[in-house]
Formats: structure tokens, C-alpha cells, sequence
């Protein structure tokens, strides 16, 4: 499998997505922002960063790169997408996901370790994870608190489109374990097929006992297993 690694000018986690992805055998190629052709097999990262520095609003410059217009395509025609972190932001501001991404609730930049329970295990980027235990992502994020009216929450709950929740290493969703904010504890969703995931923690941060913990490595080996790759 290959995976196609955007980079919009301030993308600054495209290399550590290539090497992530590289410690799981999948082959990655970089793509510019000003690049419009993606391969249907691809798994389409979009890495965190400071798109366009966050003017505007954070992903708000991004959502018009060429390269963006291939993304919606690509997701349409069931091709698996990520966004992480600026990568979530901007999957949400192309309305690729439902909901924003607002300041934290402390008004401060949160750089930290955070526990993130699967809520879905069926999608291609989390069937293969355990319900039961807190997966070890770190946070890297000003503007991480996911927000949404209560319909669009609602419907999120009732679709099993939450596929993450901030929560404990042994598996609970507490207040205390929210980093930002977010409602719901939400720290990732899914799209209505479950092809497109945004996530605010960094898993490719968590991809080699050097690090501290390989945790982030069971997304990519998940989604392998779904197109059939054995691992």
C-alpha cells in the first residue's frame, strides 16, 4: 500500500507522517497543495502543522488548494483520507466532516500526552483497536476543543462517527481527561462512510518504542488490514 502525504506551505508534520507510516511498510510520496492527482489506492494523510500560518482561521486557506478539490474526489469514490491535528481542521472546513475546531477552553497552546479511547472499531482506521484501554497519542494544538450544534452531536452518536474520546489509559472517558475542551470528549470522527477520519492527537508521534510507545502504529495497521495487507 502507498499513502499520498499532503503538504500545504506551514505543514511541518509531513516528514514524521512518511516515517510513521514507513515503520508499517507503507511507501509514501509527498504532494504539494498545488498538485491536483492522487492514486484511487492511495491513503490520503493530511499532517499537522500551521497551514498558511493559521490566518484567517485555522484550515480556513487550505480548504481552497488545488490539491483539495482531488481530496473530496478521492473520498467520494471511497478512498481512505486522515487529517490530523491542522489535517482534522481542515477536512472540517472543506466540510468534509461535520463540526469546527475552536480555541482550547484555557486559551492556551496544549503540548502534552493524552489517552484516546476507540468509540467505532469497524472503520478502516480502527477495527483492529481494543475498546477497552486509552491508546497514547500526544497533542500538539492551540485550536483543538471540537465543537458542534446538538443535532449534528446527536447524529455523530447515534451513527458511531465518534471514533475517539480523550479519556484513561484503562479505557474511561473522564472530564479530567479532556485536554481542550472538546464536547463529548470528542478527539476524532468519522465521515458517514467511515473512510475519512479526523483525529486532534498525533499517532505518528507514537510509532517506535524510542518515543515512548508505538500505540499510533495499530491506526496504520488497521487500516492495512482493511485493504487486506497482512502485518
Amino acid at each position: 500500500m502507498r499513502a499520498a502525504v499532503l503538504v500545504f506551505p506551514g505543514t511541518w508534520s509531513d516528514n514524521d507522517c512518511v516515517w510513521a507510516l514507513s515503520q508499517v511498510g507503507i511507501e509514501s510520496r509527498k504532494v504539494w497543495h498545488r498538485e491536483t492527482h492522487l492514486e484511487p489506492d492511495e491513503l490520503v494523510v493530511l499532517p499537522g502543522g500551521f497551514s498558511y500560518g493559521d490566518y484567517l482561521r485555522t484550515g480556513a486557506i487550505a480548504r481552497f488548494a488545488p490539491i483539495m478539490e482531488s481530496v473530496q474526489c478521492h473520498a467520494e469514490a471511497g478512498g481512505l483520507v486522515i487529517g490530523i491535528c491542522n489535517g482534522f481542521q481542515i477536512l472540517c472546513e472543506a466540510h468534509l466532516l461535520p463540526g469546527a475546531l475552536v480555541r482550547n477552553e484555557s486559551l492556551q497552546f496544549r503540548c502534552t500526552d493524552t489517552y484516546c479511547v476507540p468509540v467505532n472499531t469497524t472503520s478502516p482506521f480502527t477495527r483492529g483497536l481494543d475498546a477497552s484501554r486509552g491508546y497514547l497519542f500526544p497533542i500538539s494544538h492551540g485550536e483543538g476543543r471540537y465543537v458542534a450544534d446538538e443535532p449534528t452531536l446527536r447524529m455523530l452518536e447515534d451513527t458511531d462517527r465518534v471514533a475517539f474520546r480523550y479519556g484513561t489509559a484503562d479505557g474511561r472517558v473522564t472530564a479530567e481527561a479532556n485536554p481542550n475542551g472538546s464536547m463529548k470528549n470528542i478527539a476524532g470522527i468519522l465521515n458517514e462512510r467511515g473512510n475519512v477520519l479526523g483525529m486532534m492527537p498525533h499517532p505518528e508521534r507514537s510509532c517506535e518504542p524510542l518515543l515512548g510507545n508505538d500505540d499510533g502504529n495499530a491506526i496504520w495497521r488497521s487500516v492495512l488490514a482493511s485493504v487486506g495487507v497482512r502485518t
